[in-house]
């Protein structure tokens, strides 16, 4: 069972001090339906893959800008794994305690062993605005990358940033 949930995110992250920006919104799925909402206008949004090495003991969180398309065998490469494969919802639970639709850099908080790797296009770094779902789709938050990336690596979890 996940340890946070939305309410439980958001409140985290203003009993540790960090400043955000929230927009509420409906339920969004794909980058097209943020851009619909007009969350998009709002700063830099990622678009994040949750995947996995061939054998399944190795997981990734990969955010890139919004517009960008990943090719998973350049992905791996830069990540120094084998060959990877989008995790399945069941694994999504276990790992990050969220549904399709809600996968964030801000999941580590539900990574208790830290066993999930963060990566970020490089891309993205030192960005003063990154939309992220405070681990549901129903809200984007933005907030610094550079808070972002303490909080990854304040949970325990690796973090790198790649070019993809």
């Amino acid at each position: 069972m996940a340890k946070y949930d939305k309410a439980g995110c958001l409140k985290w992250l203003d009993d540790n001090g960090y400043k955000y920006d929230k927009i509420e919104h409906s339920a969004v799925f794909t980058m097209e339906e943020m851009e619909v909402a007009g969350i998009t206008k709002k700063g830099d949004v990622v678009k994040n893959l949750f995947v996995r090495n061939a054998k399944g003991d190795k997981h990734y969180l990969v955010s890139v800008v919004e517009n960008k398309s990943v090719d998973m065998t350049k992905l791996a490469l830069a990540l120094g794994s084998t060959r990877l494969s989008f995790a399945s919802p069941e694994r999504m639970d276990k790992y990050l305690g969220v549904k399709q639709g809600s996968v964030s850099p801000l999941c580590v908080l539900n990574d208790e062993n830290h066993e999930v790797v963060v990566a970020f296009d490089q891309s993205l770094m030192g960005k003063d605005r990154i939309g992220v779902h405070p681990l549901e789709n129903t809200a984007t938050i933005f907030m610094p990358f550079k808070d972002i990336k303490k909080i990854v690596e304040g949970n325990g979890n690796k973090f790198m940033c790649i070019k993809i």
